[in-house]
C-alpha cells in the first residue's frame, strides 16, 4: 500500500527537478487562484454550483459538490505542492479538472474566440495536461513521497 500511495517515480536528479518545478507551480496556481476564492465566495456559490449527471454524483446537493471541488483545489493542490501522495492527489485534481471541463463545460468552446467569451474548455484542459503527467511520472526525488518510500531504483508496473 505504501508503494502504491507514495512511489515517487523517477529519482534522475535532472528530471526530478522539472517534475517539481511542474508540482509547485501548478498546485500553487490552482490553490491560489482557483481552491481559496472557492472558500472565500462559498456562500454566493453553494447554492449554484454544478453538479454531475452520473448517477451516484448526481444525487449530492449542489454545496456537497462545491465542497468536493474545493477539497480537491486546496487539498490535493496542497499535497501536490509538497509532493505527498502526488499520484492520488493528482489523480483528484484530474477528476476535478475533467468534470470541470466535460461536465460543467459541456457546451462551452474550446478555446477562447473573443476577448468577451470567458467560458471556455482550455483552461481546465490546461490544467488537466500537468496532472496526466504527474499520475504518469510521479512526484520525482524533491518530494516527501520519495522520503516516505526510499526504494534505490524504480518500481516496475
Amino acid at each position: 500500500m505504501k508503494k502504491f500511495f507514495f512511489d515517487c517515480g523517477t529519482r534522475d536528479a535532472t528530471a526530478s527537478l522539472g517534475i517539481l518545478a511542474l508540482r509547485v507551480m501548478t498546485g500553487l496556481m490552482m490553490l491560489i487562484g482557483h481552491g481559496i476564492p472557492k472558500i472565500q465566495n462559498f456562500a454566493t456559490r453553494k447554492d449554484f454550483f454544478y453538479v454531475p449527471d452520473l448517477f451516484p454524483l448526481s444525487l449530492m446537493p449542489p454545496s456537497a459538490s462545491l465542497l468536493a471541488c474545493i477539497g480537491a483545489e486546496v487539498v490535493a493542490a496542497a499535497l501536490l505542492i509538497i509532493g505527498l501522495a502526488a499520484r492520488p492527489a493528482a489523480f483528484v485534481l484530474g477528476l476535478c479538472m475533467t468534470v470541470a471541463a466535460f461536465g460543467a463545460l459541456g457546451a462551452a468552446p474550446w478555446f477562447l474566440k473573443s476577448p468577451t467569451l470567458v467560458e471556455t474548455k482550455e483552461l481546465a484542459v490546461m490544467y488537466l495536461i500537468p496532472m496526466v503527467a504527474m499520475i504518469l511520472t510521479g512526484a520525482g526525488a524533491y518530494s516527501l513521497d520519495a522520503a516516505i518510500c526510499k526504494d534505490s531504483k524504480r518500481r516496475r508496473w
